[in-house]
């Protein structure tokens, strides 16, 4: 998902590469050295996260503690909120959203996707060959997002429990990362980080404005989102590649550990945190036909790409008109 903002002149951007997606920072501000001050701080959070729990580093926490947290430790109070937010997730949606998924992505290639190795990419295509075609075996996936163990900042993952926090993660650093750079900066701040979108301070008064459009063969739209709130995007059509010659992507169904049904192109959420709106459009792939009424039966602005391009929309979310104005 992009963002096309109309700023004053006294306002700025940056973007730069981060965890295979973009990063991009937007201030409103009088104040020359606005940009600088958000933009520092959007960096020591995400540089803080990184060490925190990424699995594509060994000395990050997560990594590096493996072995005494199979028994469990004391970690950092920054883990603990992340593994908490995780946990959080998969409470929530019935454990739709699983952070202990990391074993099934490694095994369906996705490290080598994120590393660089050799593979063969898909394009984004029809997707004929639907992940869900993958062999299931005989007996569905058992959930283990419960033998997580989180007492305060004592953590315990059990021997054989992989996880990966790529679904929630990125978003809490979305809602962290506004914050931080609104205080740092005294600005009104937004701060996208590929489809997750969080913003805060005092934005302008037309809200800001932001194009939902995952690929560039999907229906677009331009919506106003008021600041304090956040939007994102869960997508079967971006980090995708092939396995075994069969095309997949990162967005896993917990119930048998292979990449969701395609129903949906994409699925946008917007929410007063991005870790909800990401929560929810995460969910909402995963759980298919049922994503429309359970979407708006929580009341969620939701926006709903079908495999034929088709958009659905719940009730709260706005029609494509001039002024789109989110809730």
């Amino acid at each position: 998902m992009r963002t096309v903002v109309d700023r004053p002149p006294a306002s700025g951007e940056r973007s730069w590469d981060l965890w295979t997606t973009t990063a991009r920072v937007v201030v409103q501000s009088p104040d020359p050295r606005a940009l600088d001050a958000a933009v520092a701080a959007v960096h020591r959070v995400t540089s803080a996260v990184d060490r925190a729990c990424s699995r594509f580093r060994p000395d990050s926490e997560l990594m590096a503690r493996a072995a005494d947290l199979d028994r469990g430790c004391t970690v950092s109070p920054l883990l603990a909120d992340l593994m908490r937010t995780a946990l959080g997730a998969a409470e929530a949606t019935d454990g739709d959203v699983d952070p202990t998924l990391g074993a099934e992505l490694i095994s369906l290639g996705c490290d080598l996707d994120r590393r660089g190795a050799a593979h063969r990419p898909v394009a984004h295509g029809d997707g004929r060959r639907a992940a869900s075609g993958l062999p299931r075996g005989s007996a569905e996936r058992t959930p283990r997002w419960r033998d997580v163990e989180l007492r305060g900042t004592r953590l315990r993952i059990p021997a054989g429990v992989v996880v990966d926090l790529g679904a929630t993660a990125k978003a809490w650093t979305a809602d962290r990362a506004a914050e931080r750079a609104a205080a740092a900066s005294g600005a009104a701040v937004l701060v996208s980080l590929g489809g997750d979108i969080a913003t805060a301070g005092d934005g302008p008064a037309e809200g800001w404005q932001v194009l939902v459009q995952d690929t560039d063969e999907d229906p677009a739209q331009v919506v106003s989102l008021r600041s304090g709130w956040a939007v994102a995007t869960s997508s079967t059509r971006r980090r995708r590649w092939e396995h075994d010659g069969t095309p997949v992507h990162h967005i896993l169904d917990p119930r048998w550990g292979v990449p969701a049904a395609p129903l949906w192109r994409s699925v946008t959420v917007a929410s007063a945190t991005c870790v909800g709106a990401n929560t929810w459009s995460t969910a909402a792939v995963v759980r298919g036909s049922r994503a429309v009424r359970d979407l708006s039966s929580r009341c969620l602005a939701a926006r709903l790409v079908a495999a034929d391009r088709t958009v659905i929309r719940t009730p709260l979310w706005p029609e494509d008109r001039g002024d789109a104005r989110m809730p």
